[in-house]
């Protein structure tokens, strides 16, 4: 029985049902696929295709081996039970990464098909663990851990949850389980088990590199990286919970050109339609867009409209949608798959029909009318119940492809934003996938808590994700939700929030803060609220000229914040890194969770708790200064750094950017 073969440029494996193709899949990377009773496939859900590159095919007897640069894979004929053994190396012979060993009486596999009942399988892979082995990635959950070693991962979508399962190893490997199905993913101490509730096939990608660099660089090649940040997303972006009309918003911009505080983007946000689903201003509150648009322009700010995936069966679009299959399905009961603002269904973007019907009536109602900027909300999306097994695409079942659809969703807006020929769209998006950044995603961390421990959550978030190859992140600056701008408490809490905020890839203010107001249509019908107000000088006049200070420090960061935005376009570094990306050599770089890298030159060591006048800061070797008072230190060794409460701790990298000193 011959179990190996040279095919399709890799390494083919054949035994019992099951056939698996390790493929080369860019610099120092294989593409793992493997099926039963079938050829594998190789679907398009993150992974790019890639140019036919060389590899080095070993076949001897009950042993073969591929070899892609620096990434070797063993495959081996193993008994008891009767299967096929991968492993990985790197270019120094290192074991990387391994399928575990079910020896003995256990007789079971690493790679485990589940059959399901009307086709399919549950699937399960599992790795040994290695001690003292450091993991990073995986996107956005809300826990406060960066080494995610030891964590369980629902692998699935939810409001403030964004699941990219991309894992970078300190042993000198990347790992992405490219299958958008709704899983699991367990970093035990016993194995680490990558599981789907409901697919045809296993499919991974792996990589070898040098650095934290090196991988994420071939990891977001593989599956694409950013357009350049437009010039908009470098600077101030103002938001609260909705401004309710026309004149409202136009008057908040008027304000802020008055004092003097540059703003780059405001936001129209949601339930400024008729009807959830009409994808268009109400006239009664915007009477004219176009000019909305245009006084803004001229005041040099962009108008970000907001835009849900729901479809209102109230809508004007309702019953065509429904009709022409555009819709996701419900399986069982009613076609209701969510009740905020009345009863609703979500597109379906993995449908490229419906991706066009909803690109077009935008286009027709806001591009047309100058906007270029969208705010894609719901993007998980937020089933009112998430029961996936309910719930179905074109392209599958949600169980199948669930965690495909924000992904989709950012890609209708690219393409057809694109189509119109602007050249790098943006859109903020409140999901992503793999693959979602070639798109135009600017992901947000959803409707989080207004409080310093949610508050330190997210620095844990925005570092993972640009782990994960999600480079362009943002919060609501101060929390979505609790905050009320009278309570000092909450100012405190908004001010260091403002501080860390420019020291984010995108600077924006947002919130659902408390004393907000009811409102009526001219009938009497009540409207959507329209929240607390949240504009910088809500909050007292210090905390107000704080808030100025930073903005104008922004400002001034602008041109390496778009030199940052560049390298992110360019290689696929993020703007957020964390202290191993710069610094891999030092360990104690591998264990820091609450200061980090802003692009090569800027430590930040944001200040999450309420209290505190000074925080311990790691500075790693090199000189460091301090950016108020330009003292400066050497590094390799831990110092007690000032934070009064104007003032949140960052140091400039030997020397670097010494025109900022003073500026806070």
């Amino acid at each position: 029985m011959k179990y190996f073969n040279q095919k399709y440029g890799g390494l083919e494996c054949r035994l019992e049902t099951e056939t698996i193709h390790l493929l080369p899949w860019g610099e120092n990377s294989l593409r793992v696929v493997a099926r039963r009773m079938d050829e594998p496939q190789l679907p398009d859900w993150a992974l790019l295709p890639q140019p036919e590159q060389k590899s080095d095919v070993n076949i001897q007897g009950e042993t073969a081996s591929i070899t892609v640069g620096k990434l070797k894979a063993v495959a081996e004929k193993r008994d008891w039970p009767q299967r096929i053994q991968l492993s990985f190396y790197n270019e120094k012979g290192e074991l990387l990464l391994e399928e575990k060993e079910f020896q003995g009486a256990v007789a079971r596999r690493a790679r485990e098909y589940r059959p399901k009942t009307g086709g399919g399988y549950e699937l399960a892979v599992t790795f040994e663990a290695q001690a003292g082995e450091k993991l990073y990635g995986m996107g956005q959950y809300q826990q406060e851990e960066l080494d995610v070693a030891g964590c369980t991962f629902e692998l699935a979508h939810r409001n403030s949850q964004a699941s990219v399962p991309f894992v970078l190893s300190s042993r000198g490997y990347g790992f992405l389980w490219h299958n958008p199905a709704i899983g699991q993913a367990v970093f035990a101490r016993n194995g680490a088990t990558w599981s789907a509730r409901s697919s045809a096939q296993f499919d991974y990608w792996v990589t070898a590199g040098d650095s934290p660099r090196e991988i994420i660089s071939q990891y977001t090649a593989a599956v694409g990286r950013p357009p350049m940040m437009p010039e908009y997303g470098l600077g101030y972006w103002q938001c609260k919970l909705r401004y309710w009309n026309q004149e409202q918003l136009l008057e908040t911009a008027r304000e802020y050109k008055r004092r003097g505080v540059p703003v780059d983007v405001i936001v129209c946000d949601f339930f400024h339609w008729p009807h959830l689903g009409d994808f268009r201003f109400d006239p009664e509150f915007f009477p004219d867009p176009e000019g909305m648009v245009r006084e803004l322009k001229d005041l040099g700010i962009e108008l970000m409209v907001s835009v849900w995936p729901q479809i209102g069966l109230d809508s004007e679009n309702f019953q065509e949608m429904r009709e022409r299959g555009l819709l996701v399905q419900s399986d069982h009961g009613l076609n209701v798959q969510m009740q905020f603002g009345g009863d609703s269904a979500f597109f379906d973007a993995t449908n490229p029909e419906a991706r066009a019907y909803v690109w077009e009536k935008c286009k027709e109602n806001y591009y047309h009318k100058g906007v270029r900027v969208f705010w894609l909300d719901e993007a998980e999306p937020e089933f009112g119940n998430y029961d996936y097994a309910n719930y179905r695409y074109q392209r599958g079942t949600a169980l199948e492809v669930g965690n495909l659809y924000p992904q989709a969703y950012s890609r209708a807006f690219y393409e057809g934003m694109r189509g119109e020929g602007q050249e790098n769209p943006v859109n903020l998006v409140r999901c992503a996938w793999a693959g979602s950044a070639r798109y135009g995603a600017l992901v947000w961390s959803g409707d989080i808590h207004s409080d310093f421990a949610t508050f330190r959550r997210q620095v844990c978030a925005g570092l993972s994700m640009g782990t994960a190859g999600i480079p362009w992140w943002t919060t609501d600056i101060g929390g979505f939700s609790g905050g009320d701008p009278e309570d000092p408490a909450f100012r405190e809490l908004l001010v260091r929030w403002f501080q860390w905020g420019a020291f984010c890839p995108v600077m924006r203010m947002h919130g659902d803060r408390l004393r907000g107001q009811e409102l009526t249509r001219a009938d009497s019908r009540p409207v959507q609220h329209t929240g607390g107000n949240n504009e910088i000088w809500d909050f007292g006049e210090y905390n107000y000229s704080i808030m100025c200070k930073y903005i104008r420090l922004r400002e001034l960061m602008r041109p390496y914040v778009r030199r940052l935005m560049e390298e992110a376009h360019q290689t696929g570094a993020p703007v957020m890194r964390p202290m191993f990306y710069e610094f891999p050599e030092d360990a104690v770089c591998w264990e820091l969770r609450d200061q980090y890298m802003f692009g090569p030159d800027v430590l930040a060591a944001p200040v999450m708790e309420a209290g505190p006048v000074s925080r311990e800061v790691y500075l790693p070797a090199g000189s460091w200064t301090d950016l108020r008072s330009g003292e400066s230190y050497e590094g390799g060794r831990w110092i007690t750094a000032g934070a009064p409460i104007d003032y949140m701790p960052v140091f400039l990298r030997d020397g670097a950017h010494g025109d900022w000193i003073g500026a806070v």
